[in-house]
């Protein structure tokens, strides 16, 4: 048995007895089945080049959310935590035609260089969230600058593109100093987001989809986060309400582009 499927397995089982770990367990399954199988966990060949990042033209450096008149949002998700957790993501994203936008660690890129092939060759988009996730505000101009290269190098190196997005660490919001060190960087704009899912605090599945659907509308950026079984749980029902009200999940370039 190999390393990802042993992961797998491991999450599957970790996921709980109950009609909610269930609904996680089989997800994870889901996730972990894609991943082992997919054309990118066989192919040695390199990855696809991913798109480079895009000035748009009459929007701030800093960008909370898209155009409000179209019936379009964007899922983006942090990209850190267990592999199999994000398989699963990734997987029921794509069953349901969804397009998500991973703004990805470099520690973790480190430690899982094949989710960056994975994520490409979903149709998602895949961005920088620095090297180590650390409180990047708090830094001093080279300690920070090192934290959004750092992470460009390895995207760099394993997909041919420093990413399409720069999303600052532990902050909704990018400090000016933070904007300036991005645009040096490579980045026009800073990705932030208007719709906060609080994932991260472990809520249960149904909380997550009551604080995002409560707040989503045309043009939303929600903030999600891989590593978390009660985001894969959630995505189900949220794609669900997507669907009903008629919204399309979307890369943030494709969000952005008239």
């Amino acid at each position: 048995m190999g390393r990802v499927t042993q992961t797998c397995r491991r999450s599957v089982l970790r996921a709980g007895a109950g009609a909610a770990g269930a609904a996680v367990a089989g997800a994870l399954a889901t996730g972990c089945n894609a991943g082992s199988g997919s054309p990118a966990a066989a192919s040695s060949a390199p990855p696809r080049p991913a798109p480079a990042p895009h000035r748009f033209a009459g929007l701030p450096v800093q960008i909370t959310h898209g155009p409000r008149d179209r019936p379009r949002v964007a899922l983006t998700f942090h990209g850190q935590g267990d592999p199999a957790t994000a398989r699963a993501v990734l997987a029921e994203a794509e069953r349901r035609g969804a397009r998500v936008t991973v703004l990805a660690v470099g520690a973790w890129l480190d430690a899982h260089p094949a989710l960056a092939r994975r994520i490409l060759d979903g149709g998602h988009e895949l961005g920088n969230h620095t090297q180590r996730h650390l409180a990047i505000s708090a830094m001093g101009e080279r300690e920070a600058y090192t934290e959004i290269t750092g992470c460009a190098d390895r995207l760099r190196r394993l997909t041919g593109s420093i990413g399409t997005w720069f999303r600052p660490s532990r902050s909704q919001y990018a400090t000016p100093l933070v904007q300036r060190l991005a645009r040096r960087a490579g980045y026009p704009h800073v990705l932030s987001y208007d719709v906060d899912s609080l994932d991260f605090t472990s809520p249960g599945a149904p909380a997550v989809t009551r604080t995002v659907t409560g707040e989503i509308r045309n043009g939303s950026v929600v903030s999600l986060h891989f590593g978390y079984a009660d985001t894969v749980a959630a995505l189900p029902a949220l794609l669900d309400e997507l669907d009903r009200r008629g919204l399309r999940a979307v890369t943030t370039t494709e969000l952005l582009t008239r």
